[in-house]
């Protein structure tokens, strides 16, 4: 168990966590393997279109081909789909789209981990993301500080 305080200005917060003992639990472990296909693009522009695409919808289709990725999401009513052309004619490398890949791929993720990965981007003070997919291996969401 965490406890700890906190003292803001004429404040004090107490908060208390409750740790996991991991010494019984079983590790999960994530196979290695080669991701043939990503794309790197502003952290931003991520967190941007996960916010955008969960107002809309509970998951996304991220599909991936040579000219760019293409998110896309269904609602109760709506649809949306959001493609980000591959653009390397840029001032700052950061703000650059780039698709590598093999051959296209599309796969289905629950947007709530998305956002959830997308605070990694403000913890991390990073500007670019690498999106890493295989039809045999989990997604990978990498932050560079």
């Amino acid at each position: 168990m965490l406890i700890s305080n906190v003292q803001l200005l004429d404040e004090i917060s107490y908060y208390e966590m409750k740790l996991m003992d991991i010494v019984d639990i079983e590790h999960f472990i994530v196979p290695e393997g080669d991701y043939h296909t990503f794309v790197r693009m502003p952290s931003s522009k991520f967190t941007r279109i996960c916010k955008f695409l969960s107002s809309i919808g509970d998951t996304v289709v991220i599909s991936m081909t040579k000219e760019g990725v293409k998110f896309s999401t269904r609602g109760y009513k709506d649809n949306l789909n959001i493609v980000c052309k591959q653009n390397t004619t840029v001032d700052k490398p950061e703000d650059a789209t780039i698709v590598e890949m093999k051959e296209p791929i599309s796969l289905t993720f629950e947007l709530r981990y998305l956002n959830s990965f997308t605070k990694a981007a403000t913890l991390l003070n990073t500007n670019t993301v690498i999106i890493r997919l295989s039809l045999e291996l989990p997604m990978v969401v990498e932050y560079n500080m």
